[in-house]
């Protein structure tokens, strides 16, 4: 890896969902140059991972204003992550609620991962804004996905690395309803379409095929978390239901 020269950089952590994928259209609309980086860490869903140079080529082409900002885009293995977790989201078993009252797709110490890899990567490239999707709002409990944590993170990684990174979360307290609106008032119709097209939510790696509101199995909670949001987009409702 080489450092860049960007004074506003960001790097945002892009799975090839729906979130990621519009706090990557979030970043392009903000900053200079705007790195990418995702995980592979055995997660059933890993068809996710196929989309994401789908969806960054989409969104060079469709806005050729962004394409400029677009940087390099980083792939880490996690496969210990995956090893490590008996988890609905990294073994074939049934997804439900667990004897801790969280959902079983819940991967102990992911995000927390995912964050201290991301500013590691982002101290050596120049980058001092990290991007992530966590949502407090619709997030099945998950607690890695508070805005406490990633406050306190933020707070950790600055001591350990002796940096000024700012963790940005731009969908912390919208619903889903509210993240296909944010969608459309950064790319209009088209960006819509992009992220309801080219990007992957379903847990189960569905992607046989294309409903109303993208790819997806149609019964597991992520799928009907989306389906949800965007029926109620469509109608101009909101939804905070969680998909567990």
């Amino acid at each position: 890896m080489t450092r860049t020269d960007a004074k506003t950089g960001a790097l945002v952590l892009f799975s090839g969902g729906q979130d990621s994928a519009t706090c990557l259209a979030w970043a392009l609309d903000r900053y200079d140059t705007v790195e990418t980086l995702g995980f592979d860490y055995g997660q059933r869903h890993r068809v996710e991972l196929a989309c994401r140079e789908g969806f960054r080529s989409a969104i060079a082409r469709a806005f050729p204003a962004w394409a400029g900002r677009l940087g390099e885009d980083h792939m880490v293995d996690l496969s210990v992550l995956g090893s490590i977790s008996d988890t609905a989201m990294t073994r074939e078993i049934e997804i439900e609620t667990a004897a801790s009252g969280l959902p079983n797709t819940f991967v102990p110490g992911r995000n927390l991962m995912f964050m201290t890899i991301a500013a590691a990567i982002a101290y050596r490239r120049g980058l001092k804004v990290l991007v992530g999707g966590m949502c407090e709002t619709d997030f099945s409990g998950y607690p890695d996905c508070r805005d406490d944590t990633m406050k306190a993170l933020q707070v950790a990684l600055n001591l350990g690395m002796d940096s000024r990174f700012v963790l940005e979360t731009p969908l912390m307290w919208l619903d889903k309803a509210d993240t296909w609106r944010l969608a459309e008032q950064l790319g209009g119709k088209e960006l819509v379409e992009l992220v309801r097209v080219e990007t992957h939510t379903c847990y189960l790696g569905e992607r046989a095929e294309l409903n109303a509101w993208g790819f997806g199995c149609g019964e597991c909670p992520a799928c009907k978390l989306r389906k949800r949001g965007y029926e109620a987009y469509l109608a101009g409702e909101k939804v905070t239901e969680a998909p567990l």
